[in-house]
């Protein structure tokens, strides 16, 4: 895949994600959240808790889950760390961090509390 086409297909499978946690009844508070230590693809609301969403889009699911590194697993903690230091009560607010997988038939695998924390 080119870079444009993989670029627009990962905004595709996260927007693709974002739904699915919609459907089962999580709100979105952040999509694509941005801050100093990089980039969260999808924060959803789990009762008074959050769950950060990595995204990995692939041909299958195996390929896609082998494309998560723990150099990102550590960005996503920092840039998790940072994104609670706006909640009312910051660190202490109850988290889950998520991998959601898609394939090329757009079909979606969540791992729940991938990388725990």
């Amino acid at each position: 895949m080119s870079g444009s086409v993989s670029y627009h297909a990962g905004l595709c499978a996260e927007d693709q994600v974002a739904a699915d946690y919609a459907r089962r009844g999580h709100g979105t508070r952040g999509h694509r959240w941005r801050g100093k230590s990089g980039e969260i693809d999808l924060i959803a609301e789990d009762g008074e808790g959050l769950i950060f969403v990595e995204v990995k889009k692939s041909r299958d699911f195996a390929r896609a889950a082998e494309r998560l590194s723990s150099r990102q697993m550590h960005r996503i903690y920092m840039s998790a760390s940072e994104y609670l230091g706006q909640m009312p009560r910051g660190q202490l607010t109850p988290v889950r961090f998520d991998v959601a997988l898609v394939n090329e038939a757009g079909a979606i695998e969540i791992i729940e509390n991938a990388f725990g924390h």
